[in-house]
């Protein structure tokens, strides 16, 4: 048994002119930037920050989101490599199998379905219930949820799954010009909100900027001690969990790691882009930084506006809750409707995101092959509806609660995978054309990795179980299916790349010229 079998660049190449299981291309770089912080400026963008100041940095949250954001911005700069070098649906699913191996593929694969899956559960859920929060608060007596017995369904989420589903079924252009238009949107009031939120700010609430340490309160709500949601780290030293201080800045580094989420599933439509060598890390690149911008300014208001220890005193502290803490109540009208149009384009990207991931998985045999099947507008419509339909009643029925460490810990074991991939590829295929490269090789990204574990050792102990629990299951579906039906290794991805070679091979690694023109070259 050989599960650390790889797949070559060309193996992955040809898959993308197989018939019936490839993409169009019709994506821009502005419509890769626009997905980017389509699905990382949601609802967290205004609750995030303020909750990382009440609960673990103050003030200092600010450090923590441009830890946070360097950390992501250089592992993105990682996967812009690979996407200049494979422009293959899949993203860190997809690199990780032409380097590291098919059972670590898998493991990529496999936690980054469970985490746009339940994200795109969690946001549309929440969709709902700031949709009626937006009537409430302009005088409309709307409700999206009926009850049948005991039994509640919010039909809120299902409308919106519904028509983002509907609009990627057409086609991903449509679905990223209806998204890119409410991103615009969102992000103007954003901007205006950070704009008012300026005239509130208070010197006086910066001090102290890094709080000294204190220790962390147990959790009395869900009965669980304060030694299990402590940092996985404090827990294998022995540390006396607290918050605050220097301890504080990296843990809640960690927690609004969480804001950046959204390049994985960007690089995930890299099959979809025209000329992907160029516009895939441009696009992701200029997104990265908006969203740096963007987080950043709304922590320096949120903090600046009120005190953290004030903040701390709230149930569930935003930026909404300081402006009703300094009288301003008219900001909660427009914040609500900010937040409805920000997780609106989160749902769309994130069903797009894991649909995409699967589709390379079943692509590749190790999961049900009739799942990559495309049809006429070069879209996965089975898989897109099945997507959309599981969602929707996730959200619908049942009581999510904001995993955002789960997805924080699938995230970061992604983005320690790829950098550690961008030497091992340099050293295999030199020859390989890369329009982008990650400088300091290889250094530069073995500390990018080694930044991603710390992140990841800073996330609580129950946030670890959990992550181990989900990859046992992903290992029983992979040994009980997927290993015995992956076409690398029945022969069939090398019969697909000798269907397609050239006679002559040239210093590309023998990608042949019509595989370099599906790229973009």
């Amino acid at each position: 048994m050989n599960i650390f079998r790889k797949k070559s660049v060309e193996q992955t190449l040809a898959e993308t002119e197989e018939s019936g299981h490839s993409l169009k291309r019709d994506l821009t770089w502005w419509d890769l930037a626009i997905m980017g912080v389509a699905v990382a400026v949601g609802a967290g963008i205004f609750s995030i920050g303020a909750q990382a100041a009440a609960f673990h940095a103050g003030p200092a949250v600010i450090i923590s989101f441009l830890i946070a954001g360097i950390v992501c911005g250089a592992a993105v700069m990682c996967y812009a490599e690979f996407a200049s070098m494979i422009p293959v649906a899949g993203s860190a699913y997809t690199f990780t199998y032409t380097t590291v191996g098919e059972v670590v593929a898998w493991i990529i694969g496999w936690d980054l379905i469970l985490e746009m899956l339940m994200a795109g559960s969690v946001v549309s859920k929440y969709w709902g219930v700031y949709l009626n929060d937006f009537f409430r608060l302009v005088g409309w007596n709307i409700n999206t949820t009926i009850a049948v017995g005991s039994f509640h369904i919010d039909f809120a989420p299902l409308v919106i799954v519904a028509f983002f589903t509907a609009l990627l079924v057409f086609g991903t252009k449509i679905g990223a010009r209806v998204d890119g238009a409410l991103t615009i949107l969102k992000i103007a009031i954003v901007l205006f909100v950070v704009v008012v939120g300026f005239f509130y700010v208070k010197a006086d609430n910066f001090t102290p900027f890094i709080p000294p340490s204190e220790p962390a309160a147990t959790d009395g709500t869900s009965g669980v001690s304060a030694a299990m949601n402590q940092p996985l780290w404090q827990w294998v030293t022995g540390m006396t969990p607290t918050i605050y201080g220097v301890t504080g800045i990296l843990s809640g580094a960690a927690l609004v790691f969480f804001a950046f989420l959204g390049f994985d599933v960007v690089a995930t439509t890299s099959e979809e882009a025209i000329n992907p060598r160029r516009n895939v890390p441009l696009g992701i690149g200029v997104g990265m930084g908006m969203i740096i911008v963007l987080y950043t300014l709304v922590a320096i208001v949120t903090t600046g506006m009120v005190s953290y220890r004030d903040l701390a005193r709230q149930d569930s502290p935003s930026l909404a809750t300081a402006f009703e803490m300094v009288g301003a109540n008219w900001a909660a009208k427009i914040i609500s409707f900010g937040i409805v149009i920000g997780l609106a384009t989160v749902v769309m990207v994130l069903l797009l995101g894991v649909t995409r991931v699967v589709f390379a998985m079943s692509r590749d045999g190790l999961l049900p092959r009739v799942m990559s099947r495309t049809g006429s507008k070069g879209t996965p419509v089975g898989l897109q509806i099945g997507v959309g339909v599981v969602m929707g009643l996730v959200a619908a029925c049942s009581d999510v609660d904001v995993l955002a460490d789960m997805v924080n810990i699938g995230t970061l074991s992604a983005f320690t995978l790829v950098a550690i991939s961008v030497p091992i590829m340099r050293r295999k295929r030199p020859d390989l054309k890369r329009t982008f490269k990650m400088p300091g090789n290889p250094w530069v990204p073995i500390l990018i990795a080694a930044a991603n574990l710390w992140l990841m050792v800073n996330l609580s102990v129950l946030t670890w179980i959990r992550f181990v629990i989900w990859l046992i299951v992903g290992f029983v579906i992979y040994f009980g299916y997927g290993y015995r039906h992956a076409r690398l290794g029945t022969g069939e991805l090398a019969s697909a790349v000798t269907k397609r070679s050239e006679p002559d091979e040239t210093s590309n690694g023998g990608v042949t010229g019509s595989e370099l023109a599906q790229a973009g070259e």
